[in-house]
């Protein structure tokens, strides 16, 4: 929390996207008995499944075990989860009469399970470390919406942004709104800090970013004001001096620039999170090692950085390259 207010710290802090997940054993015995959205559901297991990841990785963090397309459910969309396909969304948005079917949360109790995680999850978390609650950004929940599911090239978003600019207007409306509440639950039931996830946010050119998505995001942001956020986007490093003036408190950067060009980009009036490739994880202990002090190096003591990956840790990962990372930066003197 003190690098989340950009104050100095004696180590550089680390926690990681998807710490919790497929490439740990005991994720996976838990997964042997139950579907992923009835354990996002289940708020003991998903906070057990949390927990194990912390104590055997060693990280300075722990992030609810959650989606960020749970929100959608009681807004009106129905999810469901294949193997091997993903999320789908039926029924998606195609038209702006299909913007009228989909409610805005005044009242985000049927998302109760979620904060229920949320208290679980920081009862039995060492009190020293801080818990982080998570939601998609507007834009991206939004591309899923009218995709319906995942997607390359992201052309119905794009269709329905350009053509229906003010249904497109409407649905940021009532997504930001929604997602401000559902935030805001989270801390209530314990979270310290929140990270909106922009994972799709890369699809787009600086100037479609200030025109569509900048706005949005900046008002949910500001309705998060007390709050510490994370803004974490991919895929374009050319947004991220747009994406800072959506206010957040720290901006998450991916792999595709250079940590030192991110922080020169960015400024000292920001705190900075990333952002090594989640496939060097894949390799041997030795080059993770390295390749993490290499990134260390470069933020050369800054104040206000939280090391993590670019993106979430990948399935094949073995567990033993995760906690060669987490010594790596806990055995690095940021004042050497």
């Amino acid at each position: 929390m003190r690098a989340v207010r950009r104050e100095p710290t004696a180590r550089v802090p680390v926690w990681l996207m998807r710490q919790a997940g497929r490439y740990m054993a005991e994720y996976r015995d838990v997964r042997k008995n139950i579907g992923f959205v009835e354990l996002c559901k289940t708020p003991r297991l998903a906070a057990d499944v949390m927990l194990t990841a912390v104590d055997k990785l060693g990280v300075d963090a722990a992030i609810i075990f959650s989606d960020i397309l749970l929100v959608l459910e009681p807004m009106g969309m129905s999810l469901t989860f294949s193997a091997g396909d993903g999320p789908v969304l039926e029924h998606p948005l195609r038209t702006p009469s299909d913007v009228e079917r989909i409610t805005e949360l005044a009242d985000v109790s049927p998302l109760q399970f979620v904060f229920d995680v949320v208290t679980e999850t920081r009862c039995g978390l060492d009190q020293r470390l801080p818990l982080i609650g998570f939601s998609g950004a507007p834009f991206t929940l939004a591309g899923y919406m009218i995709e319906g599911g995942g997607s390359n090239q992201f052309l119905e978003t794009k269709r329905f942004m350009y053509r229906y600019p003010d249904a497109w207007e409407k649905l940021m409306g009532k997504l930001t709104n929604s997602l401000a509440r559902y935030l805001r639950g989270q801390v209530d039931a314990g979270a310290q800090v929140v990270q909106i996830f922009d994972s799709w946010v890369g699809c787009l050119s600086c100037g479609d970013y200030s025109r569509y998505v900048l706005p949005a995001t900046k008002q949910l942001i500001a309705q998060l004001r007390d709050i510490p956020t994370i803004y974490f986007g991919t895929g374009n490093p050319e947004l991220l001096t747009l994406m800072k003036q959506a206010g957040s408190s720290v901006i998450g950067v991916d792999w595709r620039i250079d940590i030192a060009a991110a922080c020169e980009r960015l400024g000292n009036d920001v705190a900075i999170q990333g952002n090594l490739d989640p496939a060097i994880l894949l390799s041997e202990p030795e080059i993770v090692r390295n390749k993490t002090l290499n990134i260390l190096r470069k933020i050369n003591g800054r104040d206000g950085y939280i090391f993590n990956l670019g993106h979430g840790i990948l399935p094949q990962t073995p567990v033993e390259n995760v906690v060669t990372l987490v010594e790596t930066v806990h055995g690095y003197n940021v004042r050497s």
